[in-house]
């Protein structure tokens, strides 16, 4: 008789630890890690693969994972559009397992250059070619032409290799 319970209840707990594998990543979870590369806005494609190194959990039950992505989608810098990179995280390979995640990212450290020296360079160009076309108008005018082109030049992203990132568990699914 305790020999049945006590291998009924074996098959009871091995029957749920998957489950209790597999509810260490939760819904919601906050995963914190190490950006592996260096992407930028004017170089990145689609379909880049990414990963993130020494991922930890806000609360322990995940230590030392890794997690794999891809660039979902790049913008370079132009005139009047800003650099944008947007990515997303697939994978988690913890101590516990293998994970397929569905993921967004809560935050990044990501380098934008300033527009400063750009917006300086063009304005005392504009006045230069203003003043010797037009005098005092003319130099005023194209100051200011050339400071308002160069502000709407924007500058590419950057996010360079060992920024922080934090990404948001939305589902994970334990592989086999």
């Amino acid at each position: 008789m305790i020999r049945t319970l006590v291998t009924g209840f074996a098959a009871v707990v091995l029957g749920l630890a998957p489950l209790a594998a597999s509810a260490q990543v939760a819904p919601g979870t906050i995963l914190h890690g190490t950006f592996d590369q260096n992407i930028s806005s004017n170089h990145a494609y689609v379909g880049e693969p990414v990963s993130l190194s020494g991922v930890y959990s806000d609360n322990g039950a995940i230590r030392h994972a890794r997690v794999t992505g891809y660039v979902r989608e790049v913008v370079p810098a132009g005139q009047g559009t800003a650099g944008k990179v947007r990515l997303s995280f697939e994978k988690l390979y913890a101590p516990q397992g293998t994970f397929t995640i569905q993921s967004r990212v809560t935050s990044i450290q990501a380098i934008t250059k300033s527009n400063a020296g750009k917006e300086a360079g063009a304005a005392a160009v504009g006045g230069l070619i203003g003043g010797l076309l037009g005098h005092g108008v003319g130099a005023v005018l194209g100051a200011g032409g050339g400071y308002l082109i160069a502000k709407n030049n924007k500058e590419n992203v950057n996010i360079s290799a060992g920024s922080p990132v934090a990404i948001q568990v939305l589902r994970a699914y334990r592989q086999r």
